[in-house]
């Protein structure tokens, strides 16, 4: 069987390149290297199971020679996923994260490629009324990231129609771990190196999210691709247990060594973090624990770990 992983060198998709490994498949990597590095594959080298491909999925043409290869399955993790990056640039989610997934998908269709696993986002139920949210939520959406990653979800199932294709659709609350160089985590940690006297917080430190350990997310996508068989799947994948940005910030000053009584904190104010936060995320993962998941990890463990090999490799 054959894998093809878009932003295989990322952080999600590197530990997923490992878990495809270890489950058996040759694996196809493809990154443009613009987020990803292939530090991240670095402990995979001589694996002759694994091809690296540099190639960037807004283009058409590329998409279509990399898919021609007897594909089994494509996980599809590459994106645009910087929400206040598209509050500026109105088209960058399109750009990225829309049009690349309908090039895959036309790939797809044309070399006879059955199953497009989606990496989708908690941000797509917005500010949901309804909490724990479970995948049947109808939601408003309040980022321009969220509703692009919606739309992906939308134009795959719209493609099973057009072909023999099955879709699984993920939708992560925060992922946090070893290779992560983005997030709340990696954003403390630099600023208290920086200085640790002083910790900015974006927003009033209050807003509240699941922060689920890489490993825990990337066998949630393992077990409801290899166990659920319908056309379209969409699962949401998340720990039982919430944290605040401020008891965030409470694990990395620990972590650090600082004493948190003499680390000033300046809130930038608000409710949220920046527009098209959604400052409480808890998501209902019953559907996917039906099919025997469970995180190993519990979100103080894994901002902890977070913390710590974030400081390891600054």
């Amino acid at each position: 069987m054959k894998a093809l992983v878009t932003g295989g060198a990322g952080f999600i998709g590197s530990h997923l390149v490992d878990r495809l490994l270890q489950e058996g498949y040759e694996v196809v990597a493809v990154d443009n290297l613009s987020e990803g590095t292939l530090d991240n594959l670095k402990h995979l080298e001589g694996d002759h199971r694994l091809r690296f491909i540099r190639a960037d999925i807004r283009d058409k043409r590329a998409v279509d020679e990399f898919m021609a290869g007897d594909v089994d399955v494509v996980f599809h993790l590459a994106a645009h996923a910087n929400i206040r990056t598209s509050q500026v640039d109105h088209y960058v989610d399109l750009e990225q994260n829309v049009i690349p997934t309908i090039h895959i998908l036309e790939a797809m269709l044309k070399h006879r490629v059955p199953h497009f696993v989606f990496a989708s986002t908690s941000a797509v139920y917005g500010e949901a009324k309804l909490k724990p949210t479970p995948e049947e939520y109808s939601p408003i959406q309040t980022s321009l990231y969220g509703a692009s990653k919606f739309s992906c979800e939308a134009f795959a199932q719209a493609f099973t129609q057009l072909g023999d294709i099955s879709v699984w659709s993920f939708r992560f609350s925060n992922v946090v771990g070893e290779r992560a160089r983005h997030g709340v985590i990696w954003d403390f940690v630099h600023k208290l190196k920086a200085n640790p006297n002083t910790l900015e917080v974006l927003g009033d430190g209050k807003q509240t999210k699941e922060y689920i350990y890489v490993s825990d997310c990337v066998e949630g996508i393992i077990t409801g691709y290899l166990k659920s068989k319908a056309r379209v799947n969409t699962f949401n994948i998340a720990v039982d247990e919430t944290r605040s940005v401020d008891q965030v910030a409470d694990i990395v000053i620990s972590e650090l060594g600082l004493k948190n009584q003499e680390v000033r904190r300046i809130y930038t104010g608000g409710s949220r973090g920046w527009v098209g936060d959604n400052p409480v995320v808890i998501l209902d993962t019953s559907k996917l624990k039906s099919l025997g998941w469970r995180p190993k990890i519990g979100a103080d463990e894994a901002i902890r770990r977070t913390a710590r090999w974030t400081m390891r490799n600054l």
